[in-house]
C-alpha cells in the first residue's frame, strides 16, 4: 500500500549577507538538502526554502565602508551565494532575502498581532552607546565577560560557553567591537517582547519531542530563572525594517530574520499553484515545519522563535534540528593555517560531491561537532566512491557493451541476492528520515562490498575467455549493473550529479526510491564514462595554499607587555627581579598543563595562541613562544601554567593565565614532551 503523501516544508537558517559562504556553512546546507532530497524520493511533496539574512549593523557598516549602498552589497551576496549554492548542488525551491515586501508584510502582521495580544511592551532603558562613533551599539557590536560563568570576550546577547541570555549592560569589562573603546550608556525607549508570557507554553513545547534530547535537556536550564523579555528594537542608524509608529525605531534583525522563512515561501506560493501558504502556517496545521540550524542560535530557534509565532496565531515548527560546529583537521578552522577554506575556493580544486559524500559519511542526528580530515576525506572518497561504487559499473559495462551490444541479460541470476539489496532500503531510509546519515552510508557501502565480493567471485574477466562461457559473462555483469543501480539509488540524497550521469549510462528514468524493486532485463544500457575521478593531493594542497593568509603588521608594542610567559635567562644576563615574600609565592597555582590546539596569531610577530586542557577545563593562552616552535610542534606536548593569574584583555582576545618555557631564549625555549610522565591538571610542588 502507497505511503499517504505528506505535505513538509524545510528551511536552513539563513546565511548573512555579509561574507562569503565556508565549509562550515555547508554543513548545515549539505545535511537538509541530502534530507529534502530524501523525502522527494520517498514521493512527499517537500519544498525547501531559504534567504539571505540581510539586515543588521554589519550590513550598514559593511556598506558604508565598500562605498555601496546596502542594497548594492545584498545584491552582490546574493549573487554570489546562489552560485556557490548551484555548484554544490544545494536544490532550493526559492532562495530568497529578508529585504523584500514580503518580510516587510509579514514582520509587521507578527508584530501587531503580538502587540494586540499583550505579548509588545516599551520600556526606557540604558543602551551601550559608543561616542566615538556616534551610534548606539547593537548586542553583536558589544563584548565582555559573560555574567553567568565569567567567560571573557562574549557577545552582548548570549554566551557562546555556557549558553545563558543576558542584556548587554549585564556584561562585565565590555567594550566596543567597532572602536574598541568602552561604551557608554544612555537612555532609549524600546519595544519588547514580552517572553516571559510565553514561558509556560514553550516549557511545555520544547519538551513535546519537537527537539533532540540533548537540546531540549539544555533549554530547561534557561528556564530556571525565568525567562527575560526580549528587546526588539534599534535605534537609528540600522539597516532594516522600521516598526510601524515608532519613528527612527528598527526592527531587530533576529526579529524579521526568522520571518524571511515565512517570506520566502509565501513569494514561492505566488509561483506556484500547488502551494497554500496559509495551510501551512495557520494555527492547527497539521502539516509539517522543519528547521534545520546551528547549535549557536538554539535560544532563536527554540525560545523567541516559536514565541513569536505563537503570539500571532501562527504554528509552531515540527521540528527543529540542530548540529554541531565543522573543525577541520581536528581544530577550529584558522586562516593561518589555511584551514578557513570558502567554497569558492573548495569548488576551484575539487568536485563538490566529494564533500557532500564525506560530510553524509559524518553526520549523525547528534550535536557533535563534525571533523573534516583533509587525509580521511581523501582516502575515503577514494575508497568508498571511486574503488567501490563506480568500481562495479567500470568492470562490468565494458563487457556488455562489447560483447552484447550494450543489452543487459534476460533474467536475473542472482535473485535472491537482488532481493537482499532491495530489503536493505527500509532500513537505509529509515536511517535517512532520523538523519542518521553516517550509519545509512555505512550499511550502503557493506552493500558495495558484497557486490565487489560478487564480481571477484565470479571474475568475469577471466570466465570471458573461456569458450561456452558467453551467458554466464553476460549474467553475471547484468547483476553487477543492477547491484550498481542500487547502490546509487540509495545515494542519490548524497551525490545526485553521479546519479544523474549513472541514469544516463543505464539509459533510466528519473530513480525514486521504489524504481529499484525490479532489476533491470532486457534493457539495453549506454556507453560507460567514466563517473568519478580520485582525490588527489595536490588538488588538497592547493586547495589549503590558496586559503592561507599571511600572517600582517606586528604588534611589537602588546607583544612586549604579554602576560603570559617570559623566558628564564642566565642569571648573569639579567638583573634578577626584586625579593616576593613565601606568602606571595604560595598563592600562585602552577599546573601540568596539556596543548591541544596551538594556532599563529594574525598581527603578531612573537605570538601564539594556546588552547590548554587541564584537566577538568580548558584555558586560552597567548604566548610569546613562536620564535622557538611552530603551531604543529606544539599540540601534544606538555607544559607549566600559572593557572590562578587574572585573565588580561589583549587586541587578540582574552588570555587567561601564563605558561612557562625554560631556556635562553630565542629559538631555546623548551617545554615538557609527553613522555615525561605528567598528566594534565597536576599541581606542580
Amino acid at each position: 500500500m502507497p505511503k499517504k503523501q505528506r505535505h513538509i516544508l524545510v528551511t536552513s537558517a539563513l546565511p548573512y549577507a555579509n561574507g562569503s559562504i565556508h565549509l562550515g556553512h555547508l554543513v548545515e546546507y549539505i545535511q537538509t538538502d541530502i534530507w529534502v532530497r530524501f523525502m522527494k524520493m520517498q514521493g512527499h511533496l517537500c519544498t525547501y526554502v531559504c534567504a539571505d539574512d540581510a539586515h543588521g549593523t554589519p550590513i550598514m557598516l559593511n556598506a558604508r565602508k565598500l562605498g555601496i549602498t546596502p542594497e548594492q552589497l545584498i545584491a552582490n551576496t546574493d549573487k554570489e551565494h546562489r552560485a556557490d549554492f548551484a555548484e554544490f548542488n544545494i536544490d532550493f525551491n526559492n532562495f530568497y532575502s529578508t529585504h523584500s515586501d514580503e518580510n516587510r508584510e509579514l514582520a509587521e502582521l507578527i508584530y501587531k498581532r503580538n502587540l494586540d495580544n499583550g505579548y509588545i511592551d516599551r520600556k526606557e532603558v540604558e543602551q551601550f552607546f559608543d561616542e566615538k562613533e556616534d551610534m548606539f551599539l547593537p548586542d553583536r557590536f558589544i563584548k565582555g565577560d559573560c555574567p553567568k560563568c565569567k567567560a571573557p570576550d562574549q557577545y552582548g546577547d548570549n554566551c557562546e560557553v555556557c549558553g545563558a541570555t543576558y542584556d548587554a549592560t549585564e556584561l562585565k569589562n565590555p567594550y566596543s567591537v567597532i572602536s574598541g573603546e568602552k561604551p557608554v550608556l544612555k537612555p532609549s525607549e524600546h519595544y519588547f517582547f514580552k517572553l516571559s508570557k510565553a514561558q509556560p507554553m514553550l516549557e511545555k513545547w520544547t519538551q513535546s519531542g519537537a527537539l533532540q534530547s540533548g537540546i531540549a535537556k539544555k533549554v530547561t536550564e534557561w528556564f530556571k530563572d525565568g525567562l527575560k523579555d526580549w528587546d526588539i528594537s534599534r535605534d537609528a542608524p540600522y539597516f532594516g525594517f522600521e516598526i510601524p509608529c515608532a519613528p527612527k525605531k528598527y526592527f531587530y534583525v533576529w526579529f524579521d530574520a526568522p520571518i524571511g522563512y515565512m517570506a520566502s515561501f509565501k513569494n514561492l506560493c505566488a509561483k506556484r499553484d500547488d502551494l497554500d501558504f496559509d495551510a501551512y502556517w495557520n494555527e492547527g496545521s497539521d502539516y509539517e515545519v522543519y528547521h534545520f540550524i546551528g547549535k549557536d542560535i538554539v535560544n532563536h530557534h527554540t525560545l523567541f522563535w516559536p514565541a513569536m509565532l505563537e503570539a500571532a496565531q501562527f504554528r509552531k515548527p515540527t521540528a527543529v534540528n540542530v548540529h554541531g560546529y565543522l573543525t577541520v583537521n581536528g581544530t577550529k578552522m584558522s586562516k593561518s593555517r589555511g584551514t578557513f577554506i570558502k567554497a569558492r575556493t573548495y569548488l576551484e580544486q575539487l568536485n563538490p560531491e566529494y564533500l557532500r559524500y564525506y560530510y553524509a559519511a559524518k553526520l549523525s542526528n547528534c550535536v557533535e561537532d563534525l571533523d573534516l580530515n583533509l587525509e580521511d576525506f581523501a582516502a575515503r572518497v577514494n575508497s568508498d566512491l571511486v574503488g567501490k561504487v563506480v568500481n562495479i559499473a567500470s568492470r562490468c559495462a565494458g563487457f556488455i557493451k562489447k560483447k552484447y551490444a550494450g543489452k543487459l541479460s534476460t533474467t536475473c541470476t542472482e535473485q535472491a541476492l537482488y532481493d537482499d539489496f532491495v530489503k536493505a532500503g527500509s532500513s537505509i531510509a529509515e536511517l535517512y528520515e532520523q538523519r542518521e546519515f553516517s550509519t545509512a552510508i555505512r550499511q550502503i557501502m557493506a552493500l558495495a562490498d558484497q557486490a565487489n565480493q560478487y564480481i571477484d567471485a565470479q571474475k568475469p574477466w577471466v570466465i570471458v575467455k573461456e569458450e561456452g562461457n558467453e551467458q554466464l559473462v553476460q549474467d553475471v555483469c547484468s547483476v553487477g549493473l543492477n547491484l550498481f543501480r542500487v547502490l546509487v539509488c540509495y545515494l542519490k540524497p548524497v551525490i545526485p550529479t553521479l546519479t544523474e550521469q549513472s541514469e544516463a549510462f543505464l539509459n533510466i528514468d528519473a530513480m525514486h526510491w521504489q524504481s529499484i524493486n525490479a532489476p533491470l532485463l532486457d534493457h539495453t544500457i549506454n556507453k560507460f564514462k567514466p563517473l568519478m575521478t580520485r582525490i588527489e593531493k595536490d588538488k588538497v594542497d592547493a586547495m589549503v595554499a590558496a586559503s592561507t593568509e599571511h600572517l600582517s603588521a606586528n604588534a611589537e608594542k602588546e607583544e612586549k607587555s604579554v602576560t603570559t610567559e617570559k623566558p628564564g635567562h642566565d642569571s648573569n644576563s639579567e638583573k634578577i627581579a626584586d625579593e616576593i615574600e613565601f606568602d606571595d609565592f604560595a598563592k600562585i597555582d602552577l599546573r601540568i598543563v596539556k596543548i591541544i590546539k596551538a594556532e599563529h596569531v594574525e598581527g603578531a610577530d612573537k605570538l601564539l595562541q594556546l588552547t590548554l586542557d587541564l584537566g577538568d577545563q580548558t584555558k586560552n593562552v597567548f604566548a610569546g613562544i613562536k620564535s622557538a616552535y611552530q603551531p604543529e610542534d606544539l599540540e601534544g606536548k606538555l607544559t607549566v601554567m600559572v593557572a590562578n593569574l587574572k585573565p588580561r584583555k589583549m587586541r587578540f582576545g582574552i588570555s587567561e593565565g601564563m605558561v612557562l618555557a625554560a631556556g635562553p631564549g630565542g629559538k631555546d625555549l623548551w617545554i615538557l614532551s609527553p613522555d615525561d610522565g605528567a598528566q594534565p591538571g597536576m599541581k606542580v610542588k
